[in-house]
């Protein structure tokens, strides 16, 4: 499938990443000497994205200050200034801009060293809309940098998703990246709300499926977490 649209959620707060983000929007913040919301718009570039709708609140003006200076992919603007959607909310807010096809979704710090084959492109030939209401980029918990959690997912050979019970531990943990189509969003919730409610809605009905990340996932939450992001990718170009 081609997909040439995409939703960039950078709204949030960055509470994790202060006191960098006391004066700076978490999207902004550097690693390896690219702002972290300019490594995902590049990488949706590479994989034919013509349009990026970018949700802000948090320092906005910054943010779009920042966006002006790029000519790829367009930017559009979803505006929260007045209220934090939270990532359903926010992704559902900004539909009309999105249109009315399957769309690349993708959180501003979402950052991955590439296997041999492209993570988007991967994402958009798994899709299959009669069948799927979203397809899920996971990174292996074993192999992936900064992150120390227990897992989001376990996932079924056929790719269908579960959902961690709260004493489990599963294998992959959400990478931050998706396809979404539009009709996940049927009848959702108004005002905020978190895009988790239309997952579990999409894993009871079967329909929530998952594709395995090739490369090296970077949970860059932190302070901390930037230099070991900014040691592999240094690491993945010597």
């Amino acid at each position: 499938m081609t997909i040439d649209r995409a939703m960039v959620l950078a709204a949030g707060l960055g509470k994790r990443m202060r006191p960098l983000t006391d004066t700076l929007p978490k999207p902004l913040v550097p690693v390896a000497g690219k702002a972290l919301i300019d490594h995902v718009l590049d990488r949706l570039v590479d994989a034919g994205v013509v349009t990026a709708v970018v949700n802000v609140h948090h320092m906005a003006d910054a943010i779009e200050r920042h966006l002006r200076g790029r000519t790829l992919p367009t930017i559009a603007i979803s505006d929260e200034r007045g209220e934090l959607l939270d990532t359903g909310g926010g992704v559902a807010k900004a539909l009309p801009l999105l249109g009315e096809r399957p769309f690349f979704h993708v959180n501003s710090d979402t950052i991955w060293i590439e296997g041999v084959t492209p993570n988007f492109g991967r994402l958009a030939t798994m899709f299959d809309p009669p069948a799927m209401e979203a397809v899920v980029l996971l990174a292996p918990t074993a192999t992936s940098i900064g992150y120390e959690g227990r897992g989001d997912f376990s996932m079924a050979p056929d790719g269908r998703l579960k959902r961690r019970g709260e004493r489990e531990v599963v294998p992959f943990v959400y990478a931050g990246a998706a396809v979404l189509s539009p009709a996940l969003f049927a009848d959702a919730p108004k005002g905020a709300f978190s895009l988790n409610r239309l997952f579990d809605r999409a894993i009871a009905a079967g329909r929530l499926f998952g594709l395995r990340l090739e490369g090296t996932w970077m949970h860059v939450g932190t302070p901390a977490a930037i230099k070991a992001a900014e040691a592999a990718i240094l690491e993945s170009v010597a």
